[in-house]
């Protein structure tokens, strides 16, 4: 709910703004960042007939000639390339900002976008850290903006279904969900620093974080395994099926986190874990997560599930050999009683619904509060694998009680910027 005192700064702040779009008007969107998702984006907001894409921003002109192709043959026009999001931000035509950068600049730029009076969709994870994702919250709140975070299984009809299954009583007690993070990763091998590529903006691309050299290893696909920029495969895909745990237990989030992360099998630059074991302490209740992603092999015949477990059966939903989503339920003696399945991919259910809403001005399904709790969860697991300690976890403070060091990594240093969130 939005209290009073953002409803008045809100108010204020988008004053003057151009009114939400209508039903009958195509929204204008800006693509930004058009590497490896930014190309999935542009495949789904071009499909849609209410949508209209006049500007592409990316800092890399090397990268962008893939998605201006799609999106020229996809409106029958070619979209302006600008470098810099404050061109954006100040061209009062532009509705939405869809937002596939790399993942330190998800909150810096929707934060911006925000208070430019721009609604948002944001690939996930949600921040970088624990204190960025509390502000993109409050930057969306206090401008009245639509904020949808890219965890599209909440748009999904299969996953929608699991979720009201869980939640009517049918399996008994819930106390036990897992999810799990099975898959190949690749190893990224070793790389040198090296001048910076023409036709890349570093200075752009780096935002308000403190500058490292170049590194291929720290850019495009390889930049979420490196700690001063991503939050690794816990963040990257273990968020969706940690976020569908979380909605399906009706939880928020954890009083104390303990297990472990560790690098087990890579030899390389990533210095994210590439195996984890967390548990998430409810009190009453408990989340499992479990990543391993040196395996060919698949668990329960899927590399991305999640499992309920009550005291009358279980149910599961998941990616099955990556060509449909099911949704599974056992009863009590372990028989399959109901498969409920829907092909992949996702057919723009979450652009879909983004668009309605920024229309509507309604709560999109994966609201900026609901991915930012989700994202917490990854946080705190990283957090326990980085210190190799168990947490305690202030879910109103968003703080860890009695761990100096843990508590550091709620938060992050900058470097003074244009692009710095305030508050910080």
């Amino acid at each position: 709910m939005v209290n009073r005192r953002y409803f008045v700064m809100g108010a204020a702040a988008v004053a003057g703004r151009r009114r939400a779009a209508a039903a009958s008007d195509k929204v204008t969107v800006c693509l930004m960042g058009v590497g490896g998702r930014g190309q999935a984006m542009a495949q789904w907001f071009g499909a849609l007939p209410d949508v209209r894409i006049p500007l592409i921003c990316d800092v890399d002109e090397n990268v962008i000639g893939k998605v201006m192709k799609m999106v020229t043959e996809s409106q029958g026009q070619a979209p302006r390339l600008v470098t810099d999001i404050r061109r954006v931000l100040d061209d009062k035509s532009v509705d939405a900002i869809v937002m596939a950068t790399p993942l330190h600049w998800h909150a810096p730029g929707t934060i911006l976008a925000c208070d430019a009076g721009k609604d948002v969709y944001v690939e996930k994870p949600a921040s970088h850290n624990i204190r960025e994702g509390r502000l993109m919250v409050d930057a969306a709140r206090r401008n009245q903006r639509i904020v949808q975070m890219g965890i599209q299984a909440r748009s999904r009809p299969v996953t929608q279904r699991f979720v009201e299954y869980v939640q009517s009583g049918k399996l008994g007690r819930t106390l036990m969900a897992k999810v799990w993070n099975v898959q190949m990763r690749r190893n990224i091998g070793r790389k040198a620093d090296e001048p910076v590529p023409a036709g890349v903006d570093y200075d752009i691309w780096t935002g308000p974080l403190p500058k490292m050299p170049f590194n291929r290893n720290r850019y495009h696909a390889t930049v979420n395994w490196h700690w001063h920029y991503g939050t690794g495969d816990i963040g990257n895909d273990g968020v969706h099926w940690l976020d569908i745990a979380r909605w399906a237990m009706g939880a928020g989030v954890p009083r104390q986190v303990s297990g472990m992360g560790s690098k087990l099998y890579f030899d390389d630059d990533q210095q994210t874990p590439d195996t984890m074991n967390i548990t998430y302490d409810y009190g009453d209740r408990l989340i499992h997560f479990e990543q391993r992603l040196w395996n060919r092999y698949r668990m329960e015949g899927s590399e991305n599930a999640v499992a309920v477990y009550g005291d009358e059966g279980m149910a599961q939903v998941g990616r099955w050999q990556g060509s449909h989503h099911e949704f599974r339920v056992f009863d009590n003696t372990g028989k399959l009683i109901h498969s409920d399945r829907e092909p992949s991919p996702d057919f723009n259910y979450h652009a879909r619904n983004f668009i309605d809403c920024v229309k509507s001005r309604k709560p999109p399904t994966a609201d900026i509060e609901a991915g930012h709790l989700s994202t917490v969860l990854c946080h705190l697991g990283n957090i326990v694998a980085r210190t190799g300690r168990a947490i305690r976890y202030d879910a109103n403070a968003e703080r860890i009680v009695g761990d100096a060091e843990a508590q550091r990594l709620v938060a992050r240093q900058y470097r003074q910027h244009w692009s710095t969130p305030k508050g910080v």
